[in-house]
């Protein structure tokens, strides 16, 4: 019965042709079945190629390459948006084509993966050009990317009484300078950063960025906000809230830096001043700013306009002893030109607010008087020995700044190198306030406000523990500073103590 069962089901397998070839033998009825057998095991295994094919190419060519090799009743077709009909291998219906991660494009404008000496992009200074590894960004329709990135910076400080330094911050953007205190302390913030980078024709591009910021303290903060378009290689354009070209580069250092509202409360009355080239750079609480910047070759070219309060340059909009009414806002200019050949890079600029009686006191009579007239000028010189070798090249950094203001001229320069993880600088300034109100002053008995000519003189230094516990992009930094104001006209028993301090900072990026 079996074996009746198993002939009728052979025969039925074979075409009636088979039957009319009365001559072949049984034997050879089943070679030719099983020739076409692997004719379509061969035609099934050229239809996946094609298949995987397909899937590797963008959408618009996929769908097109589909359409040329299928008829209209190989490929099934639905409804599109409007009642057109739409092939069923569309984008919308195989998202896998539509989105890859690949490479972040070294193109893109990534400050949090960009470290500056001497360039366009600001920031904070702290770490080496080729530590932090590329981040992976999600590339949308093949011209469209999207990264999301974190940077983690906490420390833990111990300091001397510090009121004569204005200049010295902590990762919160606040003044420590204030009060006459040892202090300790568990400061820092976490960034959270998400940028859009879009390519067009022509290498034309356009772009955003934003980085919030939670600080220990519970607060909230920005870092960037801002919007750009352009061409790459080319020129470019910024819009919102940023920092503009570095003319005071600070390396590795970690504690005369600048974080959150960088032109903000940088002076301090009746305290000591280091001018830096950073009151129109950018990132202020009261304002925005609009850039314009061109690269031709080695040549960079940057205009930056800084619109803002003018008050919030100053702590407790104090000045000279005199309290500040803001009657508008001031407009910082900002141009810079900077000359970049191999490693050395050479840069020169000046910031002027160009706002007239923007802001300033009245007298007891009435009168108003403006204080807002300030001109700074500035160069700064680098030498980036990382960008061709970033374990063992030298980064050094040589600037110099002066500050044209109301009743008041200041001088900065500073100096710092680092060689691997070793990082070692020196600042000097010198400055001469011509007069000062001490009636109406926070430092009414004039035994901390400084009146005349005065030096300050600041060592810093700072050591950097790469990879800790072999993770990738997790560093602690032992930092420490030295200083000390030499005030004219004074005996050198009065002159101000040392300031010192030491700082453990733990910076992760991700």
């Amino acid at each position: 019965m079996k074996k009746r069962i198993g002939i009728m089901l052979c025969a039925g397998l074979l075409p009636a042709s088979l039957y009319a070839q009365s001559t072949l033998t049984t034997e050879q009825r089943f070679a030719l079945l099983e020739q076409r057998l692997l004719a379509a095991e061969r035609r099934a295994d050229n239809a996946e190629s094609e298949i995987r094919a397909l899937k590797k190419m963008p959408p618009e060519q996929g769908a097109v390459a589909l359409a040329g090799q299928a008829s209209p009743q190989a490929v099934p077709t639905h409804a599109g948006p409007q009642g057109k009909p739409s092939p069923a291998f569309s984008a919308e219906n195989t998202p896998a084509l539509a989105a890859n991660v690949a490479p972040l494009s070294a193109a893109e404008n990534t400050p949090a993966a960009v470290t500056n000496t001497a360039t366009a992009a600001g920031g904070n200074n702290t770490g080496a050009v080729g530590e932090i590894k590329k981040p992976l960004t999600l590339t949308l329709n093949g011209n469209t990317d999207l990264k999301l990135y974190g940077d983690v910076e906490f420390n833990v400080d111990a300091a001397s009484r510090s009121g004569s330094l204005t200049a010295m911050k902590g990762s919160d953007g606040k003044s420590v300078a204030l009060g006459s205190q040892e202090r300790w302390d568990v400061n820092g913030r976490l960034l959270i950063g998400l940028d859009g980078y879009r390519r067009g024709t022509d290498d034309r591009f356009s772009g955003f960025s934003v980085q919030p910021l939670a600080n220990v303290s519970g607060g909230m903060g920005l870092d960037d906000a801002v919007f750009f378009f352009g061409q790459e290689n080319n020129w470019k354009a910024k819009v919102g809230r940023y920092e503009a070209f570095d003319m005071f580069p600070l390396n590795q250092d970690t504690f005369v830096e600048y974080s959150g509202n960088t032109a903000n409360d940088l002076y301090d009355d009746g305290y000591g001043y280091i001018y830096m080239m950073k009151e129109g750079r950018g990132r202020s609480s009261s304002g925005g700013a609009l850039q314009l910047s061109k690269t031709s070759g080695p040549l960079y070219f940057e205009l930056n306009a800084l619109a803002k309060d003018g008050t919030t340059l100053f702590n407790d909009d104090q000045y000279h002893g005199y309290g500040l009414e803001n009657k508008k806002n001031v407009v910082y200019l900002r141009p810079v030109a900077a000359l970049t050949v191999d490693a050395f890079t050479a840069a020169l600029a000046m910031e002027s607010n160009v706002v007239s009686n923007a802001y300033g006191y009245y007298d007891a009579s009435g009168r108003f008087h403006d204080q807002s007239k300030r001109t700074g000028y500035g160069a700064t010189f680098s030498w980036n020995g990382q960008r061709n070798d970033p374990q063992n090249g030298t980064v050094v950094n040589l600037s110099t700044a002066y500050l044209d203001a109301e009743q008041e001229q200041d001088f900065s320069a500073g100096i710092n190198a680092l060689w691997r993880d070793i990082e070692l600088g020196y600042i000097y300034a010198h400055n001469d306030i011509k007069a000062f109100n001490y009636g109406d002053s926070d430092n009414a008995s004039g035994e901390a406000a400084i009146m005349g000519k005065y030096s300050l003189h600041t060592l810093h230094s700072s050591y950097r523990f790469r990879n800790v516990m072999d993770m990738e992009n997790f560093n602690v930094y032992l930092g420490a500073y030295w200083s000390r104001i030499n005030i004219d006209n004074k005996p050198a028993e009065q002159n101000d103590k040392d300031r010192y301090g030491m700082r453990v900072r733990f910076k992760y990026f991700f």
